[in-house]
């Protein structure tokens, strides 16, 4: 039996296609709200329109201590300004004219909110204000149902302060954490198409100091843990196109359901407290397109990555030394089907319960390839029609077995696997001699172009200009053309067994 994933936004040339077989369950998921959470709530209509801001059928108040407003200030990284002011370059700066054609909707009280329409130009902010972050009654959930938001200065979607659920202290930091307190709660309803195109907000000083004021990544952001979820049927769909880095939280993320397409300049999704964040995946259908302009990994996390189940394509930069899968701690394969692209390859923890294949490349596979991998009785058991450029390749299914081989080709080419690779099960076998050309295997990363360090932003491709995007490459489409398209689907539960790394 096979299960199709079908083409997905971005990726016309998708043809993935995966063998089901029967296994053990997948590991028990951290828990979160329930799709169905807001049912007995009551719920707050929230309209967009660039005509105005519907709140339950009439107009949204100006009031800044009513539950929903309108005329707040955007929070964006200003032109004009010297060193003193932060860390952005030009190409970061937006002029206050850009800016104040935002219309910015802010939901200042805990409850649910069902929101629908399209702002052209605006932001919606959830702020519920000073000790919200101790409040374990400050939560706020989003229903996105049918919900087009587009900003050009800062993120489209953004969390500023409610319940932290979670913990930042580095020494009790674990891979397994519990974000379903969580004051930031994100529903895709079933059959929504939700599109948010954002930008970003370089670092901003406190006056007179080096210490942070304001710098937010994502085009869709939060400050505090999230939770994004699908509906109850998990057929809504969330479609982000991000300046810089696409779907964001300072501390924990968790993805429970829901069909997710991202398509960033810099990494798709990116959990950033050093040592501590762990982004976790339950379930979903996810496909990310990321490290458009210079960079960017495909799931970033400067603490854990913990996949549980799902479907993911994540597909990184392929010659900038960026991972579709990248986390500092460690990475964490229990269930899924996975396949991630780029141009190195992070190993994956001996902890996992699902088995893995690493394979770093000795040359840079075109975009267009056919990537197949097959078993040692010839059955295949993927073949993906290539978006971009790549190197590394990660992929895990229930299908894999601890004492199967594989083989993996491109354009009918077998590939020998140059470098060390992780997989469920005891860690890597010692690198071999690199030829000529050859990716590092211990996951360094080249220089970054343009003398980029770590934490600055290259400069932007095809000399875009502060409030322009930069042509999006290979002909991609803006957000219109996502529309009506579904990410992958498959079928298989976990099998929990390693598997040796493939020559």
């Amino acid at each position: 039996m096979k299960a199709n994933w079908l083409s997905v936004p971005l990726s016309a040339a998708l043809v993935l296609s995966l063998a089901a077989c029967g296994g053990a369950p997948a590991a028990t998921p951290t828990s979160s709200p329930s799709a169905g959470a807001a049912d007995d709530a009551a719920v707050t209509q929230v309209v967009l329109s660039d005509s105005g801001i519907m709140v339950d059928g009439a107009s949204a108040s100006t009031d800044p201590a009513s539950a929903v407003y309108t005329g707040a200030g955007i929070v964006y990284y200003e032109d004009g300004h010297d060193e003193t002011y932060g860390e952005g370059g030009q190409e970061d700066a937006h002029t206050a004219e850009e800016a104040a054609a935002h219309t910015v909707v802010t939901i200042t009280q805990p409850g649910v909110y069902r929101v629908s329409g399209t702002l052209s130009a605006g932001q919606l902010a959830v702020d519920l204000g000073e000790g919200a972050e101790e409040d374990p009654e400050a939560v706020v959930t989003l229903i996105l149902d049918g919900a087009d938001i587009t900003c050009t200065v800062a993120p489209a979607v953004i969390f500023y302060r409610v319940y932290e659920c979670a913990s930042a202290d580095s020494e009790t930091a674990s891979a397994t954490v519990d974000t379903s307190a969580a004051g930031a709660n994100v529903i895709l309803a079933d059959g929504s198409e939700n599109n948010i195109t954002g930008s970003y907000v370089a670092k901003i000083y406190q006056e007179g100091t080096d210490k942070k004021l304001h710098k937010y990544d994502g085009a869709f952001y939060s400050k505090m843990s999230m939770n994004l979820n699908g509906g109850e049927e998990g057929t809504g769909t969330l479609n982000i196109i991000a300046d810089n880095e696409g779907l964001d939280s300072e501390l924990h993320l968790t993805i429970n359901g829901g069909n997710i397409a991202i398509q960033s300049q810099n990494d798709g999704i990116n959990t950033n407290e050093d040592g501590v964040s762990v982004t976790t995946v339950n379930g979903g259908k996810l496909y990310i397109n990321a490290g458009l302009g210079e960079e960017g990994d495909g799931i970033d996390s400067n603490g854990w990555l913990v996949i549980n189940g799902g479907e993911i394509v994540s597909l990184a930069n392929g010659r900038t030394g960026d991972g579709g899968l990248d986390s500092d701690l460690g990475i964490v394969l229990n269930g899924g089907h996975i396949l991630a692209l780029g141009s190195r390859s992070d190993p994956i923890d001996s902890t996992s319960a699902q088995a893995s294949l690493n394979w770093s490349l000795a040359d840079v596979q075109e975009g267009g390839s056919i990537l197949v991998i097959n078993d040692s009785e010839g059955k295949e058991l993927l073949s993906y029609t290539t978006e971009k450029e790549y190197s590394s390749v990660v992929f895990s299914a229930p299908e894999l077995t601890a004492d199967g081989s594989y083989t993996l080709t491109v354009d009918g080419e077998e590939q020998q696997n140059m470098g060390q690779g992780g997989r469920g099960g005891p860690g890597g076998q010692p690198p071999r001699d690199l030829p000529e050309g050859a990716q590092p295997p211990d996951g360094q990363r080249p220089e970054r172009p343009d003398g980029a360090q770590p934490g600055e932003r290259p400069q932007r491709p095809d000399g875009a200009q502060p409030g322009e995007r930069p042509q999006r490459p290979d002909g991609a489409q803006p957000p219109e053309d996502m529309k009506g398209q579904t990410p992958p689907q498959s079928t298989g539960e976990v099998s929990p067994a390693p598997v040796e790394e493939q020559s």
